[in-house]
C-alpha cells in the first residue's frame, strides 16, 4: 500500500473514495490540464481513473499516488511511478493553482525524492516538463534536475526530460 508521508506543511494521504472530487476538480482545471499536457477530459473519464486508483492502482501496488493536504485542504497530486520513456521512475505533481508560487512544489519533489531513495530504494528520478513551463524548470533547476533530452509530442509539443539522483538531492 502507498505510505502515508508528511513534509513540514504537507500530508501526502493515500487516497479515500471521499477524495474524487477534490481529484476530479483538480484535474479539470484548466491550468493544471495545460500544465501537464492534457486536453479536457470527460468528468466521467476521470471519476472511472480516480476509482481504478482505489481498486487497481493500490491493491495491485502498480506504483504510489497521493493526494496532497494542507491541514484539511486539497491542494494537489503526487505519484512515483516507473516511466515508459526511460528506464526508471518518474515524479508527478499537479498543485492547485491557488498553491503555485508558495514553496510548496519545492516541499512536494523533496518529499519524493526522499521516498524514492529511502523507501523505495531508487538512485535516481525522472521528470517530464513542458519546454513552456518556466516556472516547474526554474524548480528543477534549483533542486539539481538535469536536463536528459527534449521529447516532441505528435502535436509539435516539447517536453524536456529531467533527472536528478535522489542521494544528493537538495
Amino acid at each position: 500500500m502507498t505510505p502515508a508521508l508528511r513534509t513540514e506543511r504537507l500530508d501526502f494521504r493515500p487516497y479515500r473514495p471521499e477524495d474524487e472530487d477534490h481529484f476530479v476538480a483538480l484535474l479539470q482545471e484548466e491550468r493544471v490540464r495545460h500544465w501537464m499536457g492534457q486536453g479536457q477530459v470527460p468528468d466521467a473519464e476521470l471519476r472511472a481513473l480516480f476509482r481504478a486508483i482505489l481498486t487497481d492502482v493500490y491493491p495491485t501496488r502498480r506504483f504510489d499516488v497521493w493526494g496532497l493536504w494542507r491541514q484539511d485542504t486539497y491542494v494537489g497530486h503526487a505519484e512515483v511511478k516507473q516511466t515508459g520513456n526511460v528506464d526508471g521512475h518518474e515524479l508527478v505533481v499537479a498543485l492547485a493553482p491557488g498553491y503555485w508560487g508558495q514553496g510548496m512544489g519545492t516541499e512536494v519533489i523533496r518529499g519524493l525524492l526522499r521516498h524514492a531513495a529511502d523507501d523505495l530504494g531508487l538512485t535516481e528520478a525522472y521528470g517530464m516538463v513542458g519546454a513552456e513551463n518556466t516556472a516547474s524548470l526554474a524548480l528543477c533547476e534549483r533542486l539539481g534536475f538535469r536536463h536528459v533530452r527534449d521529447v516532441t509530442g505528435d502535436d509539435g509539443t516539447v517536453t524536456q526530460m529531467v533527472v536528478i539522483s535522489t542521494t544528493g538531492a537538495a
